[in-house]
């Protein structure tokens, strides 16, 4: 065989093999006629996930409105990585990634599957650039305070994808585009994390005050608002741009990037609403997405 035959025919079975995977995606969890929300869920802090509150009251209500969905795709604000990673584990753990909380919540067990074919298949749709299969992580709280509060059966397969933190929000925000087959095949995806979020001012002797927040979260969220509706996303990616008061909403990009890889995902025609839109301590929101298809 002459070295070009080889390399063709090498082509050749690599391209089959990427076409059975997209395949197999397509057979497990067919193309559906109405796609899926999209949700920006501001998350907080980890006790909603067993307290009895507005947030998570609207959360489990959000499980029974929407469609029940194939799987649940989490960008949580709480796994930062070098490269993007998928978790690619049969049974992810749950993970309690904070501290100085009552026992009870380090108790909190959310024993959703994964799905590890899935997760593979998924690493397959990008382009921008290589995902890998991760068999360490789990569920960290940006995704279990959600998900046991919407699907507290633990029936629905829960993957997360990791945020890069080496890259820009452009970055974020095209990639997000790559993940647009899932939502049209009854994969959620939610983008976990907080829009206002800087603990370093927090006002601790507010906590209980209603809806409070400092002058430039309030000037923030407003505008964060803005921008959404009216589809500048440009502005929300240049998110460096707001001056002060965004300094002060973001002083870290952590909790901000997972509402850059909803947006990515925002059509011309979708409907875009919001929920839980309240202030807490001064210094962080909890104003959440919800994004409709028409």
């Amino acid at each position: 065989m002459q070295r070009k035959d080889f390399i063709k025919l090498i082509s050749a079975a690599t391209a089959m093999t990427t076409l059975g995977s997209f395949n197999s995606l397509t057979d497990s969890l067919p193309e559906q006629d109405e796609k899926l929300p999209l949700l920006f869920v501001g998350h907080g802090s980890p006790m909603n996930g067993i307290e009895d509150n507005e947030f998570s009251q609207r959360w489990k209500a959000m499980g029974k409105e929407i469609p029940k969905p194939k799987a649940v795709l989490c960008i949580s604000a709480h796994w930062l990585t070098k490269g993007t990673h998928i978790t690619a584990m049969v049974n992810p753990p749950t993970i309690h990634d904070f501290g100085g909380f009552p026992k009870a919540l380090f108790d909190v067990q959310y024993p959703a599957p994964g799905n590890p074919e899935l997760a593979k298949e998924t690493a397959a749709l990008f382009k921008k650039t290589t995902v890998g299969l991760d068999h360490d992580w789990g569920l960290d709280h940006g995704t279990w305070s959600i998900t046991k509060n919407m699907y507290p059966d633990a029936d629905i397969p829960v993957l997360q994808l990791s945020i890069d933190y080496n890259q820009p929000a452009q970055y974020h925000y095209e990639l997000a585009k790559e993940l647009e087959t899932l939502r049209k095949k009854g994969v959620l995806i939610i983008g976990s994390g907080n829009m206002v979020h800087n603990l370093g001012m927090v006002a601790w002797d507010k906590m209980n005050e209603p809806n409070y927040g400092f002058d430039w979260a309030i000037e923030m969220n407003e505008k964060f608002k803005t921008a959404i509706l009216s589809g500048d996303h440009k502005a929300l990616i240049n998110y460096q741009n707001f001056g002060t008061a965004g300094r002060n909403a973001i002083p870290t990009p952590d909790h901000y990037y997972p509402l850059l890889y909803i947006l990515g995902l925002v059509e011309e025609k979708d409907k875009v609403s919001f929920f839980n839109d309240k202030l807490l301590a001064g210094s962080l929101s909890m104003t959440s997405v919800k994004v409709d298809a028409i």
